[in-house]
């Protein structure tokens, strides 16, 4: 079973998105038109989804929290050169993922792939424990934290670039297209990062995969 294949899927374009897609852009307009109070709404419809992925490649809240305050920053100050070639998510999240890039550059960070809040609440965490393990009951506790330990280490043997790719993906969502427009690269090159991102994590769990 390819159990790290299981852990995301490709999106595709679909009406609600280009609905969303498209209340977004009015928002935008008003803003450029001076209704600067109107930016108010995508902060609150997106700094969740914003801060989630900037942390998931931090693993650091401070930093997470004043990396999404400066994306918000750093979009509002350029909205007016917004013209819609993308949807305002696309072009938030490019702001966002490239200002993170730049800081885990310049400080060296590493960066890990975390399941802090594994639950029956938490419908992703669940499926990627069920994908990869029959462990349950007492047991579990245990294996959640040695599988936490090995993806860390496997996820520091990534790239920043595979790492942004399997981290917009598999935690975020997001489909080939939005990633590659969000870092600035073809679908290939996502497909391609996804796969070795993938290749490695494969081999490096392959203990915890169900036979």
């Amino acid at each position: 079973m390819d159990a790290v294949k299981t852990l995301g899927k490709t999106l595709v374009a679909s009406p609600e998105r280009q609905v969303e897609a498209d209340s977004d852009m009015d928002i935008v307009r008003r803003v450029q038109g001076g209704e600067v109070g109107s930016f108010d709404q995508l902060v609150l419809k997106y700094r969740g989804r914003v801060y989630s992925v900037v942390y998931n490649l931090t693993s650091n809240r401070e930093d997470a929290s004043d990396l999404t305050q400066e994306a918000f920053i750093k979009a509002f100050q350029s909205i007016n050169r917004f013209q819609g070639q993308s949807s305002f998510f696309t072009w938030l999240y490019r702001i966002a993922v490239n200002s993170t890039l730049t800081h885990l550059r310049k400080n060296r960070l590493r960066t890990f792939f975390s399941f802090e809040k594994v639950g029956e609440d938490d419908k992703v965490s669940a499926e990627v424990i069920a994908a990869l393990t029959d462990e349950t009951g007492a047991d579990r506790e245990t294996f959640v934290h040695e599988l936490q330990e090995k993806l860390n280490e496997a996820m520091q043997k990534l790239s920043i670039p595979h790492r942004t790719v399997i981290t917009l993906f598999e935690i975020d969502g997001l489909s080939h297209q939005e990633i590659a427009e969000i870092m600035n690269c073809s679908v290939g090159t996502v497909r391609s990062r996804l796969h070795y991102a993938k290749q490695l994590l494969q081999a490096e769990l392959q203990p915890y995969i169900r036979r």
